[in-house]
């Protein structure tokens, strides 16, 4: 058996189409397909019915494709051991980290540390998601919130402080009664930082809405409204408005799995951020 049809198979089975199994695996859908049918002749046995533009799992599929997902399982433990094994500074490092962070903190951070090791290629990912550090979809993580499952290796490196920004010309011309709201949406929705600018909007309307922190500074930038913004994002064209200390200041944890831990690239991004 091919253990590359089967590793095909179970990103289908994992993601549900052809398409969402090509992303994850940065291949062609057809690609996907090709492997699939590839396993089927292999084995002798129908693993997927294709119910007009459906791809639907047969019984013996889905018991396959369980056994493949621990197949795959092991087979990242083995990847991330091996990870953190290695001693040298070199390889590929893939970092998650939420983008207006990413950008203005931790880039300039990480082009020091690339030019010390320059064998060394850090991937720096801005995402709103969670990457799954199990899955090997990132070896470091820096998040908000900290994690409570999986063994993983967890250090706060930090604060975030939040404050309320708007631009000079709006405060000036705007009564507080009458001003408007830029907020969170998707990843960010159920955030500290929106639960508390819905406070202090008091059911006033929103006037944007944006799931990136870099947007709503260049809105509020253009005069759009007042935002939440964590204080790093501080630049010409914003100003706080009215307090003298953060409306919500959250943690920055820095995550690893603890497989990658003692790996001594891994080690020394964790040393440069922390």
């Amino acid at each position: 058996m091919d253990w590359d049809d089967l590793r095909h198979f179970s990103a289908f089975a994992g993601s549900g189409s052809l398409a969402a199994a090509a992303r994850d695996l940065g291949v062609e859908h057809a690609t996907v397909a090709r492997r699939i049918a590839s396993l089927e002749d292999r084995l002798g046995v129908k693993l997927i019915d294709r119910r007009g533009r459906r791809l639907v799992l047969t019984a013996e599929g889905e018991r396959i494709a369980a056994i493949a997902e621990r197949m795959a399982t092991e087979t990242r433990a083995i990847e991330r051991l091996a990870g953190g094994a290695r001693s040298d500074l070199s390889g590929t490092i893939t970092i998650s980290a939420p983008s207006a962070y990413a950008t203005a903190v931790l880039a300039p951070k990480l082009a020091g540390l690339q030019r010390r090791h320059p064998a060394l290629c850090i991937r720096l990912l801005g995402e709103a998601r969670t990457a799954s550090l199990e899955r090997r979809e990132a070896d470091i993580a820096i998040r908000l919130s900290r994690p409570d499952r999986g063994d993983l290796t967890i250090l706060k490196i930090g604060d975030m402080p939040f404050r309320l920004y708007a631009s000079q010309a709006y405060v000036a011309e705007t009564p507080e009664a009458d001003w408007r709201f830029i907020g969170s949406d998707g990843a960010m929705a159920t955030s500290p930082q929106q639960a508390e600018l819905e406070r202090i909007a008091a059911g006033r309307a929103s006037s944007f809405l944006s799931d990136q922190a870099e947007i709503q500074r260049a809105l509020v930038i253009a005069g759009a409204g007042v935002a939440i913004l964590p204080e790093f994002m501080e630049t010409a064209g914003l100003v706080r408005i009215g307090q003298d200390t953060p409306l919500v200041t959250r943690d920055i944890w820095l995550v690893v799995h603890s497989d990658m831990r003692r790996a001594a690239a891994v080690r020394a991004v964790i040393d440069c951020l922390s």
